[in-house]
């Protein structure tokens, strides 16, 4: 690509330069990013929507301030009880019921359960 805007320039064709990207005054401000990510503990996604810039502009920033970003994975809602406490839960009302009280599929009740089964034993 630059062969061909030295030509370009050679001919006399008029070459547009590219633009540096966003100007330093437009990024936001460490603080800013502090206050909102880590303190408030909102997502890229919210801080770009209500500072008005893209998601991976507030990334590199975070990059650069030395912020580290959260991981996607979220604990499981069932860590909120105890094993023993899910199980009774299991014995008096049955999987599906236990389900339907702590708000997760059947499934995911079992698969969790038995982790946790794993997880004590060694």
């Amino acid at each position: 690509m630059t062969d061909r805007m030295g030509y370009q320039k050679a001919v006399g064709i008029k070459v547009k330069k590219r633009s540096p990207g966003r100007p330093p005054e437009d990024r936001p401000k460490k603080s800013e990013l502090q206050r909102l990510y880590v303190k408030e503990g909102r997502s890229i996604r919210e801080i770009a929507s209500r500072l008005e810039c893209s998601k991976d502009l507030i990334a590199r920033a975070l990059k650069e301030y030395g912020i580290t970003a959260r991981s996607n994975v979220r604990s499981s809602m069932l860590y909120q009880y105890s094993l023993q406490e899910l199980k009774e839960k299991v014995r008096k009302e049955g999987i599906r019921g236990t389900a339907r009280i702590v708000g997760v599929h059947e499934a995911t009740l079992r698969y969790h359960l038995k982790s946790r089964k794993k997880g004590q034993k060694t």
